[in-house]
């Protein structure tokens, strides 16, 4: 079984006038397919082939040997998660149980999108922000750099944002600021998030 290329969750045109068709042709048509390619070949005949993106990013993190196979099976997963971590009028605030969580854990909403946007803002280079439930049941902002991906951490990630500079150049040029405050107030899917926390909250 190769590796292919998972559907977008809404037509290309469907973020605008936040994030362009130009952009995600580019970013989903051209960078996700290519880990996809990439991976495909790098499994070939070796023990990885079968195995899942979770299986083979577990089995080569922090192994400098396996970089190749870990960045490219981390990238088509987180950029998945980010696809479905953004939707058409999406923005707001979270309702309900992880409405509750973030109150708790972050002393408000204010403080969870003021750790968000110093996550983002503050990844040097290339890398994501997250939201996510650590292993001891506290919801935390991270980041982490090029492909790394919470998953490999014991955490459960509920929401990320891409901030490669192609995941928002061709819109926001090098204000990345901009990039997040949009992705906050007009993109993030809270339904996707919450329905990740209550899967989280049920094993």
């Amino acid at each position: 079984m190769s590796f292919e290329l998972p559907a977008l969750p809404y037509s290309q045109d469907a973020l605008e006038p936040h994030i362009s068709a130009e952009t995600l042709s580019f970013h989903y048509g051209k960078h996700h397919n290519a880990y996809v390619t990439n991976l495909n070949n790098l499994v070939a005949g070796t023990e990885f082939e079968g195995k899942s993106l979770e299986e083979i990013m577990s089995a080569t993190a922090g192994d400098a040997t396996k970089a190749g196979l870990f960045n490219n099976a981390a990238q088509i997963w987180n950029h998945t998660f980010y696809w479905h971590s953004m939707t058409p009028n999406g923005g707001g605030k979270p309702e309900g149980a992880l409405a509750a969580k973030i109150d708790a854990d972050f002393g408000s909403f204010d403080a969870f999108v003021e750790a968000f946007k110093a996550a983002g803002a503050t990844q040097f280079g290339s890398g994501w922000a997250w939201l996510v439930l650590d292993n001891a049941g506290k919801l935390q902002v991270v980041k982490t750099l090029n492909a790394e991906c919470p998953l490999t951490e014991g955490q459960t990630p509920l929401l990320t944002m891409d901030v490669w500079e192609h995941a928002y150049y061709l819109d926001f040029q090098n204000r990345r600021p901009d990039y997040i405050a949009t992705f906050l107030a007009s993109l993030l899917n809270w339904a996707f998030a919450s329905e990740n926390f209550e899967k989280a909250q049920a094993q």
